[in-house]
């Protein structure tokens, strides 16, 4: 199928690329784009502000967690007629050891995507050739087709751009694909994404988010060529998949009900997991934990996603009527997933950085509490190692990244590292649960979802019948 894409990438975290993207897709609609965002990787909080600010929906894409064949079926029915995908770290860089998996180049090679370039000249001089032309000597499959300097000043930029553009004609020349100079971004002190332990800060934590990032619309319509980009898109190749419909909307199903906690301390999850929800004819039904007095009435499940709990224990702590509920459902049996800051809501307490206590839920005991530094960070591949739960006989890909740990983990589940032979045990997981750190990539596992719904199905006929 045809579907015009491009990658935003970088040779380095930092770079601007998170701007830079939500300034094109701004820019885009306002062009009267139908487009859909992407992130490269596990991350779930740019996805968040493509969906909440900018009102345009995304997912990730990930070489860890999936196939290329996936990765092009993802693509393939994203439902929109084009796509911006924003890359991870530098562009070769993956997962250690493992020869670029997991990269953002990876992703944009499985999906054949042209790649923007982008990079941040701010303290640099002519080396800043010198980068751009290593990188383009490594882009094996002719991958990179725009240059755009980010923190540049128009001075140095009309300086600079006879050299550059030179360099690129000899480059594209010699690999038989043209790259093209298309811009300079000057910086600009009304925009600033800050940064807090997770990663960029939540939308709802930015005053006057969406002025900044019209701002930044503005600063990308005046300085890069937008039709230059539009080229490059629609230059894509067909992808090799076909579009099929993906993630009935939950009110077209009569499965079994799952609660799925969404506010601002429980907000991270995989689209592609609800989606693998929806399509096992599973009811989506969200719920606050914060705000709401107990759970939907008509739940034959439960989902506790990762987000910031810490950031919240105080309000979590005091709403007792939900703590009641939540407790009493896992008691009665209710099937749950929990996940990082969901697992976190089930102990005992929470100790937040200062040292205050909170009690949580209590269906587990223990304390969550701050390390002062990330606790079992990166890619993970999680085999269940106790007989007769969700997990037994099953090996999940996953995800951990957190600055809080706990002192009851688990001990159901095997986590090992990719590329570093490291292993830890992890999870609690019983017949209808599973509960810990590692956020999982449904996906690829689809045997958990189905034991999941079989779960929830088999709950709800228990409720239905008394």
């Amino acid at each position: 199928m045809k579907l015009p894409r491009v990658m935003i990438a970088a040779p380095k975290s930092g770079s601007g690329k998170t701007l830079i993207t939500c300034g094109i897709l701004e820019a885009l609609k306002r062009r009267g784009a139908d487009v859909r965002a992407y992130k490269c990787g596990p991350d779930y909080i740019d996805p968040m502000f493509h969906r909440s600010v900018l009102g345009i929906p995304g997912g990730n894409l990930d070489t860890f967690f999936s196939t290329e064949e996936e990765i092009r079926q993802t693509l393939a029915c994203c439902g929109s007629e084009a796509a911006v995908i924003e890359g991870v770290m530098g562009i070769y860089d993956g997962i250690s050891g493992m020869q670029g998996k997991g990269s953002c180049y990876d992703v944009a090679s499985a999906a054949s995507t042209p790649v923007i370039l982008v990079v941040d000249v701010k303290g640099m001089g002519q080396t800043m050739l010198s980068v751009i032309k290593g990188i383009l000597l490594d882009d094996r499959h002719g991958l990179i087709k725009g240059i755009v300097l980010n923190r540049i000043s128009k001075g140095y930029l009309r300086q600079t751009e006879p050299l550059l553009k030179e360099m690129l004609s000899r480059i594209s020349a010699d690999r038989g694909t043209e790259v093209r100079l298309l811009g300079g971004i000057p910086a600009s002190g009304d925009i600033s994404l800050e940064s807090r332990h997770l990663g960029l800060m939540m939308p709802q934590d930015i005053a006057d988010l969406k002025e900044q990032l019209g701002h930044a619309a503005g600063l990308i319509e005046e300085n890069l060529d937008m039709d230059a980009l539009s080229e490059i898109m629609q230059g894509a190749p067909e992808l090799e998949a076909e579009y099929i419909r993906c993630g009935a909307p939950s009110d077209e199903s009569t499965g079994p009900c799952l609660a799925v906690a969404r506010d601002e301390a429980f907000c991270f999850y995989y689209e592609e997991n609800i989606r693998m929800l929806k399509d096992a004819g599973i009811r989506i039904k969200e719920f606050s934990p914060l705000h709401d007095s107990c759970l939907p009435e008509d739940a034959d499940g439960l989902l506790l996603g990762g987000g910031y709990p810490e950031l919240h224990s105080e309000e979590l702590s005091i709403n007792a009527e939900m703590l009641s509920s939540i407790r009493g459902a896992i008691d009665s049996g209710m099937p749950s997933l929990a996940e990082c800051g969901g697992f976190m809501y089930l102990l005992g307490e929470l100790e937040d950085k200062e040292g205050s206590i909170y009690s949580m839920s209590g269906v587990l005991e223990g304390r969550s509490s701050w390390t002062g530094r990330l606790s079992r960070f990166g890619y993970i591949q999680v085999s269940g190692t106790k007989e007769g739960t969700l997990l037994s006989g099953l090996n999940v890909k996953a995800h951990e990244f957190h600055y809080y740990d706990s002192s009851n983990n688990g001990a159901d589940a095997l986590a090992e590292k990719p590329g570093s032979g490291r292993s830890w045990e992890c999870i609690h997981a019983g017949s209808g649960h599973i509960w810990g750190y590692p956020h999982l990539w449904y996906p690829s596992c689809p045997q958990l979802i189905e034991r999941f719904a079989g779960a929830m199905e088999k709950y709800r006929k228990k409720r239905q019948n008394g």
